[in-house]
């Protein structure tokens, strides 16, 4: 009997599960079987298996050979485990040395030449090695740069499955198999195109911007309401200018998610927060997360640490913007399946901007208005109370008039993000002992009690609002959050009657009109 072990990955979300792939080799007819719950791509491993190892020099065609990826009873998917599967057939076929494959993780998938290729979620499967106490992986050269991103992990590659079984040759020779060298990188080609967005590109707008750097202070929700044409996509697309740069660890969080959809970045590790903005056709799926087969991130979580844009809210399906309500709420997505549970991280800064009415011309006046009122209030309802109710900051942006126009350019990202530090200065000291960052994270029955409890002639204005119905529990509380901010953008220990009647106006004024 003859049998070889190697390693690979197994997914679920993020996390992952370092697994043993075990080749049988028995006496018997020539077969190939793979055990251990694989999908439909990796039941059609065997084919791509048999011509890689031909192309390398070697057949498997006259072998009984039996797989087991252990441990059985985890769903294995796609085809990362190809690479893997054909080195523990070689080992156990005697063409490879046994020891020096069994601590190995490989992952990749196999051309019908040979040739190892890229495969989606190598950073999330890197870590979960590392995390399992791997500390060597094989990965497809497209890959390497991806992987060397895992710290104490190391990083080795191939172009093809036949140079792979000569670099273990050395080392059954006494040598060591070569570390993988990072492909060069141009530091200057962003996503963006090299132009890096400023806040003082907006014209006017005092208010939003206000609004925007609150939010930017303390993590909060904004909605943006107003005309077409007045700026709420420049505004939401520059608050990710103002918001701190991403610790190593939350960036490392981030690509974790976007290696799985195949949307990892050519500079390496990004620490600029992530700007998200779908199309207000997507579907639940798209948005939560979801679909057919391997359950993959959506947008919100595609936007983990950063802002999740939502430009035309209204337009949205209704079951699409309800399904953001719970992931608003924990900060990650669960997603159910009959035979397995899936959660991705999905703390971020949702940002949405809607018009008026359908027109866009109700606002102000409204004299230039053409709806009617039965589709103004239907417009309106579009934008649930539940959800708005998770909203922290609403605010109005009008159109821009020619005086704001020719106005000296305002204070640029930088200059914003410097007092936004400070804020954010302030809420780590007081929240780090009791596990949060941001007072957008802080529960409401802790701001209600002592020592953090407000004076009732500071909540006297937000008392007398719940007392009539104007201000939900939720909301309550989530006017205490945005008071404590800012406080804390204006260097104030604890938040003033001023601060708290700032953020319950905040509370209600952008709501789309009825």
């Amino acid at each position: 009997m003859s049998v070889g072990v190697t390693r690979g990955i197994a997914l679920r979300g993020i996390s992952g599960h370092l697994v043993d792939i075990e080749c049988h080799v028995g006496q018997g007819l020539p077969c190939f079987e793979i055990s251990g719950l694989p999908d439909t791509a990796l039941r059609q491993a065997p084919q791509r298996v048999r011509a890689a190892t031909i192309s390398a020099g070697f057949s498997l065609n006259s072998r009984q050979l039996t797989f087991n990826l252990s441990p059985a009873a985890i769903p294995k998917h796609g085809t990362g485990f190809d690479l893997g599967i054909a080195v523990a057939a070689l080992a156990a076929c005697g063409e490879l040395p046994v020891d020096a494959v069994r601590p190995v993780a490989h992952l990749a998938e196999l051309g019908l030449d040979g040739r190892l290729r890229h495969v989606a979620g190598v950073l999330p499967a890197v870590l979960a090695a590392q995390r399992a106490g791997c500390d060597q992986v094989v990965v497809a050269p497209d890959d390497v740069n991806e992987a060397q991103l895992v710290e104490g992990v190391r990083v080795c590659t191939a172009r093809t499955l036949e140079e792979l079984v000569r670099g273990y040759s050395r080392i059954a020779r006494g040598g060591r198999y070569p570390e993988a060298v990072a492909t060069p990188q141009d530091p200057s080609t962003g996503e963006d195109g090299g132009r890096r967005l400023d806040l003082a590109d907006v014209s006017g707008q005092h208010e939003a911007r206000a609004a925007l750097m609150l939010a930017a202070a303390g993590g909060h929700h904004v909605l943006l309401n107003g005309p077409p044409g007045s700026g709420k996509t420049m505004l939401a697309e520059r608050l990710v200018t103002i918001l701190p740069p991403l610790t190593r660890k939350q960036a490392l969080e981030t690509l974790a998610v976007r290696s799985l959809v195949g949307a990892m970045p050519t500079s390496g590790i990004d620490l600029q927060p992530p700007f998200v903005a779908p199309h207000h056709s997507a579907s639940v799926a798209a948005l939560v997360g979801g679909g057919t087969g391997v359950v993959l991130p959506g947008a919100v979580s595609q936007a983990h640490h950063g802002v999740l844009f939502l430009d035309e809210a209204a337009e949205f399906g209704g079951a699409v913007l309800q399904a953001l309500r719970q992931p608003l709420e924990s900060g990650q997505v669960v997603i159910a399946r009959a035979r397995e549970q899936v959660a991705y991280p999905a703390r971020v800064q949702l940002v949405l901007a809607a018009n008026p009415c359908p027109c866009g011309e109700g606002h102000g006046k409204g004299l230039l208005c053409r709806c009617r009122p039965t589709e103004r209030r239907a417009y309106a309802a579009r934008l649930s109370g539940p959800l708005l109710d998770r909203v922290d900051i609403q605010v109005q942006v009008p159109k821009v008039s020619l005086a704001e126009l020719h106005e000296a350019p305002s204070d640029s990202s930088a200059a914003v993000t410097e007092r936004v530090l400070l804020a954010r200065g302030a809420q780590h000291r007081r929240w780090a002992a009791h596990g949060w960052q941001l007072n957008s994270q802080v529960p409401g029955p802790v701001l209600r009690r002592a020592p953090w409890r407000l004076p009732s002639a500071t909540t006297s204005g937000l008392d007398r609002a719940l007392d009539l119905g104007q201000v939900t529990l939720r909301g309550y509380d989530r006017v205490l959050r945005l008071a404590w901010t800012s406080a804390d953008l204006n260097g104030r220990p604890t938040p003033s009657a001023t601060d708290v009647g700032l953020a319950l106006m905040y509370r209600t004024q952008g709501a789309v009109a009825a």
